[in-house]
C-alpha cells in the first residue's frame, strides 16, 4: 500500500483496495495498520504518511491527536513539546507572552505587584504592603503607616488618634485612656495617657475634662468616676470630690450640694440623702438649708417636730420665753395682743396712763402728769422735751413755747427770755444772746434796742 494508506487484507489487487490512514494517525508505505500520533505531534487530516511535530509555542500531551494546543502565556513550549514547561524568568520579572521560537519574554514586574520569578505571574501587593517596581516581593508598610488597598505603590500616614504597626492594613485606635494627634504612631505606647481629671475614649485625638460631679484621681482613664454620695464637685477637670457641706446633702454624681429641706437641719458634713437631715426640734424653726435650728423668739412657738416657721401667740395668749412649744393664757384683766411676749394692762385713753393694778387684775388709768404727754394704751408718760410744755394734767401732746420764751425738759410752763437775750422761733429750749451792740427787753423775740452807752 502507498504511504498514507494501509491494509491487513491478503487479496488486494490494486492500490485503491488499501484504506486511507485516519486523521491523528500516520501510515508509512506498506502499513498493515495506522499508527497513532505520539504526544508532541498531530495529524490534522487523513492519508498522513507521518505525524507533524507541534510547532514551537504549542504542545500536545495526548496520542492520536489531530491538533496541537497553544502554549499558555508565560510558559515554555519548544518544537514537539508534549507539555508546558515553566518559564525561567528572574525574580522581579514575569512572562506574559511567547515568541515564535516558543521561548517566553520576561518583563519587569509592574508597580504595586510582586514577581518571584520563574513562571509565576505578577501578584498584586496585599493590604498592608506595597511595591515600587521590579520587586520579587512586596514590602510591609513601615511602622506609623498603613495601606488598606491591594496593589499599592506606597503607604498612607497613620491617622490621628490611632497607631499603625509594621505591615498594618488599617489603623488601630489608641486604647481607651490615651489619645494622640500624631500621624506616625507605630505602637499603643506612642499614644499619650490622659491626665488626672481628664478622660479619653478609644481613638481619641485629645483628652476631655471630667464633667462637674465626676473626677479621675489618676491618669489613663477612659471615663470619669461619679462623685460618691456625700460628696460633690462643682468644677470640671477635677481630681477629687469635696465633702458635702453642713445644712446640705449630696447624691451620687452631685455637681453641687442640695440644701436640707425646710423643717430639717444638719450640722454634719457628708450627708448623702435628704432623709439624712435631722427634723427640726419642738420650739424651733428650720428654713431651707439650715445648719442649726432657730429657737422661736418670745411671743411665738412651734409645736412638735419639723416646723419651718414659728407661729405667733394668738391674741389673749403670750409667751415670755424663747424656744417654747405652747403659749400661756393671759391672766384675767391683762391685755395680750397677737404675738405678745408679756402681759399688758388694758389700753388707757390718750392723756392717761396705767401704773397699778387692782385686785381684779384690771389696771387703773390716771391723768397724765403736768410736764408730760401720754399717748394712751399701755404707754408710760413721756416728759416734754425742751421748748415744749404741758401746763395741766391729762395732756396728749406738749405745746411749743412762743417766741421770746423757753422751757427745760418736763416743764409745765414757759419762761420769758432775760434782758439782752431772745428766741425768734417757737419751741426753743434756751434763749440766745443779742449780738453787739444790740440788746432786748425781757421776753423779746428780737434784739431791737441798743445797749446803754
Amino acid at each position: 500500500c502507498e504511504a498514507g494508506s494501509y491494509s491487513s487484507a491478503t487479496n488486494n489487487d490494486e492500490p485503491s483496495d488499501c484504506t486511507p490512514c485516519p486523521a491523528g494517525s500516520s501510515c508509512t508505505a506498506g502499513s498493515t495498520a495506522p499508527t497513532a500520533c505520539p504526544a508532541g505531534s498531530a495529524a490534522p487530516s487523513d492519508r498522513s504518511p507521518a505525524c507533524e511535530q507541534c510547532e514551537a509555542g504549542s504542545y500536545q500531551n495526548g496520542t492520536g491527536s489531530t491538533t496541537c494546543v497553544a502554549c499558555a502565556l508565560g510558559q515554555l513550549c519548544p518544537v514537539g513539546a508534549s507539555l508546558e514547561l515553566p518559564a525561567a524568568c528572574e525574580p522581579g520579572t514575569y512572562s506574559n507572552m511567547t515568541d515564535g521560537d516558543g521561548l517566553p519574554d520576561c518583563f519587569r514586574c509592574p508597580v504595586g505587584s510582586s514577581c518571584p520569578g520563574g513562571a509565576a505571574p505578577p501578584t498584586p501587593c496585599a493590604a498592608g504592603t506595597f511595591a515600587m517596581a521590579e520587586r520579587p516581593a512586596c514590602e510591609k508598610c513601615h511602622g506609623g503607616t498603613y495601606q488598606n488597598e491591594t496593589g499599592a505603590t506606597s503607604c498612607r500616614d497613620c491617622l490621628p488618634g490611632h497607631y499603625c504597626a509594621e505591615g498594618a492594613a488599617a489603623p488601630l485606635p489608641c486604647d481607651g485612656g490615651s489619645y494622640s494627634t500624631a500621624t506616625d504612631n507605630d505602637e499603643p505606647s506612642d499614644c499619650s495617657e490622659a491626665s488626672p481629671g481628664y478622660f479619653a475614649v478609644t481613638g481619641s485625638t485629645q483628652q476631655t475634662p471630667c464633667a462637674k460631679g465626676t473626677f479621675t484621681a489618676a491618669g489613663g482613664h477612659s471615663e470619669c468616676i461619679p462623685c460618691p454620695s456625700g460628696t460633690y464637685q462643682s468644677e470640671a477637670g477635677s481630681t477629687d470630690c469635696h465633702d458635702c457641706e453642713k445644712g446640705q446633702y449630696c447624691t451620687t454624681g452631685a455637681a453641687a450640694p442640695l440644701p436640707c429641706r425646710a423643717g430639717t437641719f444638719s450640722n454634719a458634713t457628708g450627708l448623702a440623702a435628704p432623709d439624712s437631715c435631722t427634723a427640726c426640734p419642738a420650739g424651733h424653726a428650720c428654713t431651707t438649708g439650715s445648719v442649726e435650728p432657730t429657737p422661736c423668739r418670745a411671743g411665738s412657738v412651734a409645736l412638735g417636730l419639723g416646723n419651718t416657721v414659728c407661729g405667733l401667740c394668738a391674741a389673749g395668749y403670750s409667751q415670755d420665753q424663747p424656744a417654747k412649744e405652747t403659749c400661756t393664757r393671759c391672766k384675767p384683766g391683762s391685755f395680750c395682743l397677737e404675738g405678745s411676749s408679756l402681759e399688758l394692762g388694758p389700753p388707757c385713753d390718750p392723756g392717761t396712763y396705767a401704773n397699778a393694778t387692782d385686785d381684779d387684775g384690771d389696771p387703773d388709768c390716771f391723768d397724765c402728769p403736768v410736764g408730760s404727754s401720754c399717748a394712751g394704751g399701755a404707754a408710760e408718760p413721756v416728759a416734754c422735751s425742751p421748748g415744749t410744755v404741758a401746763a395741766s394734767a391729762g395732756q396728749i401732746t406738749c405745746a411749743s413755747c412762743a417766741p421770746g420764751t423757753f422751757s427745760g425738759a418736763g416743764s409745765g410752763s414757759c419762761d420769758e427770755c432775760a434782758i439782752g437775750t431772745y428766741t425768734a422761733n417757737p419751741g426753743m429750749g434756751e434763749c440766745m444772746g443779742c449780738p453787739h451792740p444790740l440788746s432786748s427787753e425781757r421776753g423779746s423775740a428780737t434784739c431791737s434796742v441798743c445797749k446803754a452807752g
